[in-house]
């Protein structure tokens, strides 16, 4: 049944109540017009009911027009900043209301100006659909301005379809028409008929001529295709294209070129003001333009998309070579506004953690609506136009959210990746991509993404989910498909094991096939760490540890089974014809010669040392190159993803797939420890491996994770010890104001418990030197975190990491104090009990711990300070 006419509600004119048949709580009307005069008209009987009647009248001012409201209006006036971004002016926006209470009178700014900051409609369709049934909810009234031929279907329709009155307002020879288009849970004969203001009074028009002619005058059928307006993001666009067109025409327009590339870098780019102006040295009216008929939807392409299309840009200023050494790209990018427009068109966006105290709750229950939501229709078009342009070539759906890959925020690992091998029906390929997307809107929400967040102060600033698709770079083989090569580069070098290694000169993680295993911590495998100075310097002293510590297994995209699979290097040789293998592997004679003495026909000699690649090619020299380019260019270190593939043994092309700022805290003068100190105050020694920024540091307490018990516990128990662990770092009296020492067997952060502590990064994110200690097992040498997720957490936490051979010489670790010193873990964790065995916390006594780190060269020593 229609709610009965609230006698106590008005909008200040009986002419217009009669037409609405009333005003009803909830109502928001939207005046649509041509001129905020038009809307200002409507305003001034509502303002002046709501005055007379004392209705708590609230005013949102966040538009350029003239002030609709003044002081003496009795009006609450808030004023809004809407080019902070949506997030913090939606959030801002509400946070009145709620504190307003129910009922109410509102006056909102004319709504335009909101496509025109957030340079998108379908932001402005978002914010309507989130405030309309908010105000709805609490039984206000609210006043919109919508100007009219100024927004694309993705504003207007969103609004007409939420709000519950929505008018059209005409101005037609001098005189003033209002066609209502929506008056919700109301009806009259003469509601949906054109009106026109005479005599102080509204009055149906019922002549047929007149009723054309105000119509017609608006020069827009109702049958023109939804794209006939331009909104904001096209009308920029367009008068891009017109500038640029001209340019190449010889005429000057050097102020609208670079107004132009300013509004589309705030648009599509960035509104970080460091990288935008780097942006605004390197990208040509010419270079923006093509990024925009690559964007699926509107917003930003986020900063995984922006760090990748910088870098190339910087690389192919600075030397034409680049133009031949880099691999063409032809990535897509689908637009931060997107994400928005999924959680708000699917219910998920008031479920979003936000409470800093309580931001997990609920986020389980928010992704798996996430995982079921579904695309507006004019998006699935989208898609489904991008998986055609691949046909059956693999991409992957890469996270790059706005926060993602800036200074200070790297995100390393806190979202998901999801590769395409789309292989299959076309109806199934377009299904699997749609899933891969919603999977890494998805993982916006993971609980690793949220503490980072969190930790960092940013769970309010605007975290949009944009996304880059990108062709897998490689060939096929049969019915595999892998780069030859791939990895990571830091322009800065922490991992300087010998004094002969430059730092400034860089690095590489190097690996064959995809490089999913050059940043992933996975197995018990390997990769070659290069130090681009000396590329042929390598830890291991001897080719029995270098084929040892080579890399085994190779991550590819199996066609056939349609997905990512782990095979080892002989199998893809023996699946691989035309494999260029003898620039990435050599010969073990070695190898061969044991095979043949005991008749091992399937024994492969091929060992993955990339010696070939590294001496004799120019792939350092680019290397090396690109990495002091970059770094220069951004004044900061840098680290960048990679793929190098061969097309004949002198050519080959570099995909350079990913570059962003990474702060390396290395190096620098620090005192050197006591030259003598006594074996039983000598605490821990290593040598070898000490990343991180070098220092001198007292301990205040020690975590120890005894390995010869961890090493015979089953693996059920060891997941119960790093959920102990995790638990107990985050005792607030525990870890505050403390520096501890987390020592362990085998790797930190790894998924198989075989190999080490199975923890999360998070769960330890409050220690100040992280150890791994290599005892778990004789043929375990822990590949260091360099390169990986892991690595860029320690790195941003500024937390030292050590790598500790207790069997090599020059390391030590003095396991008598560690297991015979007083265990207090019980007074932290009652509940640990059964533990005490295998997981001992020392609290700093006197003589005091203290730690003497020195990066440069790769020395640590703690030691009691008598």
């Amino acid at each position: 049944m229609p709610q009965q006419r609230n006698q106590k509600l008005s909008t200040g004119h009986a002419g217009l109540d009669h037409i609405f048949r009333g005003v009803i709580p909830g109502d928001n009307i939207v005046w649509h017009v041509d001129a905020v005069e038009e809307y200002r008209f409507f305003l001034e009987p509502y303002i002046r009911f709501a005055r007379d009647t004392e209705k708590n009248l609230t005013y949102f001012r966040f538009a350029r027009h003239e002030p609709l409201l003044t002081a003496d209006s009795g009006a609450q006036i808030h004023t809004l900043q809407p080019e902070k971004g949506f997030e913090t002016f939606i959030s801002d926006l509400h946070q009145i209301i709620k504190q307003n209470g129910r009922g109410g009178y509102y006056v909102f700014d004319c709504l335009s100006d909101l496509a025109e900051d957030w340079y998108s409609d379908q932001m402005l369709g978002n914010f309507f659909m989130l405030t309309c049934p908010y105000l709805f909810d609490i039984e206000a009234v609210a006043y919109f301005g919508l100007y009219r031929n100024y927004h694309s279907f993705q504003a207007t329709d969103p609004i007409i379809d939420t709000a519950q009155v929505f008018c059209n307002v005409y101005r037609y020879q001098g005189d003033l028409y209002i066609y209502p288009v929506k008056v919700l849970q109301r009806y009259s004969p003469t509601m949906y008929m054109l009106h026109i203001w005479k005599n102080e009074d509204f009055s149906i028009v019922t002549h047929s001529a007149t009723i054309s002619e105000v119509l017609n005058s608006q020069n827009r059928t109702p049958l023109e295709p939804p794209t006939a307006i331009q909104g904001v993001w096209n009308r920029v666009l367009r008068q891009a294209e017109e500038v640029h067109i001209a340019q190449k025409s010889g005429e000057n327009f050097e102020d609208e070129d670079r107004f132009l590339r300013r509004r589309l870098i705030g648009m599509m780019i960035s509104r970080d003001p460091r990288i935008s102006r780097m942006v605004e040295t390197y990208f040509s009216l010419a270079d923006l333009l093509a990024i925009s008929k690559r964007i699926i939807g509107t917003g930003l392409i986020g900063g995984k998309a922006v760090g990748m299309l910088l870098a190339r840009a910087i690389l192919k200023s600075s030397d034409d070579r680049w133009r031949d050494v880099l691999e063409f790209h032809d990535s897509f990018y689908i637009g931060s506004d997107i994400f928005y427009t999924f959680l708000v068109r699917n219910g998920i966006w008031r479920e979003r953690p936000k409470d800093p105290e309580f931001f997990l709750e609920g986020s389980e229950r928010s992704r798996h609506r996430i995982i079921i939501g579904t695309f507006p229709e004019y998006i699935e078009k989208q898609l489904n136009d991008i998986l055609d342009y691949f046909g059956q070539s693999p991409f992957i759906v890469r996270s790059s959210s706005l926060l993602e890959d800036n200074f200070g925020n790297a995100f390393a690992g806190k979202y998901d990746s999801v590769f395409c091998i789309n292989q299959g029906p076309r109806e199934k390929r377009i299904e699997d991509f749609k899933a891969a997307i919603r999977t890494v809107y998805a993982s916006a929400l993971s609980e690793r993404a949220l503490v980072y967040r969190a930790q960092r102060g940013l769970l309010d600033r605007d975290e949009q989910m944009s996304l880059l698709v990108q062709r897998v770079s490689g060939a096929f083989y049969d019915r595999l498909f892998i780069p030859q090569a791939a990895g990571v580069g830091f322009s800065y070098n922490p991992y300087a094991w010998s004094e002969e290694i430059d730092p400034e000169a860089g690095v590489l993680r190097l690996v064959f096939g995809l490089g999913t295993r050059a940043v992933n911590r996975s197995d018990d495998d390997y990769t070659r760490i290069v130090a681009l100075n000396v590329p042929q310097k390598r830890p291991e002293s001897s080719r029995g540890e270098v084929r040892q510590f080579t890399q085994h297994n190779i991550d590819v995209l199996d066609l056939e089974a349609n997905q990512l699979v782990t095979t080892t290097f002989p199998e893809v040789l023996a699946k691989c014809e035309g494999l260029p293998k003898t620039i990435f592997a050599s010969r073990d004679r070695e190898i061969e010669r044991y095979a043949r003495e005991k008749g091992l026909k399937e024994a492969s000699p091929w060992v993955l040392d990339f010696d070939n690649l590294l001496t004799r090619t120019e792939f350092v020299s680019d290397m090396r190159r690109m990495l002091r380019t970059l770094h220069e260019a951004y004044d900061y270190p840098v680290d960048i993803e990679f793929t190098c593939n061969f097309y004949s043994p002198e050519q080959y092309k570099i995909n350079l797939l990913q570059c962003r700022p990474l702060q390396i805290k290395g190096g620098g003068d620090i005192p050197d420890p006591p030259a003598e100190i006594a074996a039983a105050n000598l605490l821990v020694q290593a040598k070898g491996a000490v990343i991180g920024h070098s220092r001198v540091s007292r301990i205040d307490r020690f975590v120890y994770v005894v390995p010869r018990v961890y090493g015979d516990m089953p693996i059920k128990e060891r997941h119960a010890v790093a959920r102990l662990i995790g638990q107990l770092m985050h005792v607030p009296e525990f870890h505050q104001g403390k520096v501890i020492m987390l020592l362990g067997p085998g790797r930190w952060g790894t998924t198989t418990p075989s190999l080490g502590v199975p923890i999360n990064f998070y769960e330890i994110n409050t220690v100040s030197i992280l150890c791994e200690i290599v005892t778990m097992r004789d043929d375990l040498v822990p590949d260091v975190s360099l390169g990986t997720h892991l690595f860029s957490e320690l790195v941003e936490m500024d937390i030292l990491y050590l790598a500790l051979f207790p069997h090599k010489p020059d390391n030590v670790l003095n396991t008598e104090f560690f297991e015979t010193a007083p265990n207090t873990l019980l007074e932290y964790l009652p509940e640990a009990q059964p533990f005490t065995e295998v997981l001992r916390v020392i609290d700093a006594r006197r003589p005091l711990p203290h730690l003497n780190a020195n990066a440069y060269r790769q020395k640590a020593v703690c030691y009691l300070n008598h």
